[in-house]
């Protein structure tokens, strides 16, 4: 499998591609998947213009990269909130967010819930509403090595 390098500079473009493509939703919430969609939920939250900013934490991969049944936990209060933005870095699998779509579903039916990410590979179980870029390689996050 290749290797990709992705930098702060395509990041900081690439914030503002996401922005362009969500503007105009009207969304009243963002959940950042943690650790890969954190920067990325901070930097549209602050576009939008949106104050409530929630987390997610996610487990998905070992300490040596492998990956493993998705851990989801610190679900946030949502009752209020009627359309939310979920942004993660990538959909690889598919798993994560899944379980997360799944989750947040169940606790919270009524509310529309839309994904967003960076990269998505084809072969994910699920798709993002948004995304910017199709992949094969693993991609190497400039935070990933600070």
């Amino acid at each position: 499998m290749k290797r990709y390098y992705y930098s702060n500079n395509q990041f900081l473009k690439d914030i503002n591609k996401l922005y362009n493509r969500v503007k105009n939703e009207d969304f009243d919430a963002i959940i950042g998947v943690s650790r890969g969609g954190l920067s990325l939920a901070q930097m549209i939250a602050y576009k939008l213009n949106i104050r409530d900013l929630f987390t997610i934490n996610s487990i998905s991969y070992d300490k040596n990269n492998s990956k493993i049944k998705p851990k989801i936990y610190n679900i946030p209060n949502l009752k209020d909130f009627n359309k939310i933005l979920i942004l993660d870095d990538i959909i690889d699998s598919g798993d994560t967010l899944y379980t997360i779509n799944k989750i947040l579903y169940k606790k919270y039916p009524k509310t529309n819930f839309k994904i967003a990410t960076i990269f998505y590979k084809e072969t994910s179980i699920i798709n993002a509403n948004y995304s910017l870029y199709k992949t094969n390689d693993w991609i190497e996050f400039f935070w990933e090595n600070l």
